[in-house]
């Protein structure tokens, strides 16, 4: 277990687990913890070396996906697992009292744009980074398909951050799910100079120290060059279909 990167908070407190690894879904959660000061540990789960199939894992999540979490002092101090990382960030901005709206309609925009980064953000830019970068084979159509998505949301982003300074309008879980996945945009194609709105709203949400020291948890960890037949198989292979 890795200790969280905020030296010395967690001593003496119910830390919560995160299960997590240097990915856009576990940086919204790392980046979430420190925003809230939360005491937390991280506990990595190497997606590569397919420590996502421990039974320790799945044991918390059946879905073999990071990010997960544990509270040991969850509602009523009772113990509670979560998946789903815009379910962990709900439950951490509850817990915390902060980053969601208390008014009802403040909160219902907070949870619409979460919900566009949980439905849409992630799992097109994912798609995207899938076929370009991941796939043994590179298909034009898949490559075109969501590239043309990416910057059509990219798009959607720019309409909202040309009315309002936050996705939510204030800062919220909303930035934070969204943020990682805008983050390196060059790994894209996208040029964010094209999208002024975004670009203004990256660099406020980038220049946070919570932000910056989010997205260094586990950054050691990150993987640098191609991906190696073995990553590939535990992350994308026949493995993600076995039962289990």
């Amino acid at each position: 277990m890795c200790s969280s990167f905020r030296n010395g908070r967690t001593e003496g407190r119910v830390t919560i687990e995160a299960w997590s690894w240097p990915t856009p879904n576990g940086h919204k959660v790392h980046i979430a913890l420190e925003e809230l000061g939360l005491p937390y540990t991280v506990v990595p789960v190497n997606i590569g070396a397919g420590e996502q199939f421990r039974p320790e894992f799945l044991a918390i999540t059946p879905n073999h996906r990071i990010p997960a979490i544990i509270d040991p002092d969850g509602p009523g101090g009772q113990r509670v697992a979560l998946f789903e990382s815009g379910a962990i960030l709900i439950y951490l901005a509850e817990k915390a009292g902060r980053l969601i709206p208390a008014d009802p309609v403040a909160r219902l925009a907070c949870l619409q744009w979460l919900m566009f980064q949980m439905g849409g953000v992630g799992p097109m830019f994912g798609q995207y980074n899938h076929f370009a970068a991941y796939a043994p084979e590179k298909l034009p159509y898949a490559i075109e398909r969501y590239s043309n998505e990416v910057r059509r949301l990219h798009r959607v982003l720019e309409k909202r951050l040309s009315e309002a300074e936050y996705l939510a309008g204030e800062y919220s879980i909303a930035d934070i799910a969204t943020f990682p996945w805008v983050r390196n945009p060059d790994r894209r194609g996208i040029d964010l100079t094209e999208y002024p709105a975004v670009k203004r709203w990256h660099d406020a949400i980038a220049a946070r120290p919570a932000v910056q020291r989010g997205v260094q948890v586990l950054a050691e960890n990150q993987r640098k060059g191609p991906i190696s037949d073995a990553e590939r198989e535990n992350m994308f292979g026949a493995k993600q279909f076995a039962p289990r």
